[in-house]
């Protein structure tokens, strides 16, 4: 069975912390608000880099509010078959912070794309989310990551948490056998256990 690599609690934080540095006047505190708030939406709630990229203004704001259930629509998702992934309170505060930086202009617009470039507002690609991530990761993790580990780190969180079948639920999986490769210990499990968080450092071995 593959094992799913994942970030550890430090991993996310420092990530999302490079992702919302500004550097420059090209890439500007909208930029900036943009890569960090895309990225939390793939951890905290699960979605592939290409349902990301087809997500709309009006798919996370609704009336002018951040949505309490973002509904992952047929049209974007994986197999075409819509599910529905409750907001976190993390998650909606991030959306109250994207509302307020980059879709300040744009709140009456829910056709908007969510991610976009420039004021023709072109859509960001999955390549150049791929990019994003990419790059943040190298500059403060010292290696690459792949936007599909964020989910992989949402997917472990909740098999956690809630168990498997909601894990498969709020994942879209049709199989609950592919569900199944969260099971494995993620790397916060890893890293508690070369700590001595464990048996031995209560006394216990």
């Amino acid at each position: 069975m593959s094992y799913v690599p994942t970030l550890t609690t430090e991993e996310v934080g420092l990530l999302l912390a490079e992702l919302r540095r500004v550097y420059g006047r090209k890439h500007n505190l909208v930029a900036a608000v943009r890569d960090w708030g895309l990225a939390m939406v793939m951890l905290e709630a699960g979605l592939r880099v290409g349902e990301v990229v087809g997500l709309d203004v009006g798919d996370l704001l609704f009336g002018g509010e951040p949505v309490r259930s973002l509904v992952v629509r047929a049209e974007i998702a994986k197999r075409h078959v819509e599910r529905v992934v409750p907001v976190s309170a993390r998650l909606g505060g991030a959306l109250c912070e994207l509302r307020r930086v980059v879709w300040r202009e744009v709140t009456g617009r829910p056709e908007c794309p969510a991610w976009f470039v420039g004021r023709g507002l072109r859509r960001l690609g999955a390549r150049q989310v791929e990019s994003i991530i990419r790059r943040a990761a190298l500059r403060t993790l010292g290696r690459p990551v792949h936007p599909h580990m964020l989910r992989h780190t949402f997917g472990t969180r909740v098999e956690r948490v809630a168990g498997i079948r909601v894990a498969q639920m709020l994942l879209g999986h049709a199989d609950i056998r592919t569900t199944q490769i969260y099971c494995h210990p993620n790397g916060d499990d890893l890293l508690r256990a070369v700590n001595g968080t464990g048996r031995q450092a209560n006394g216990l071995m």
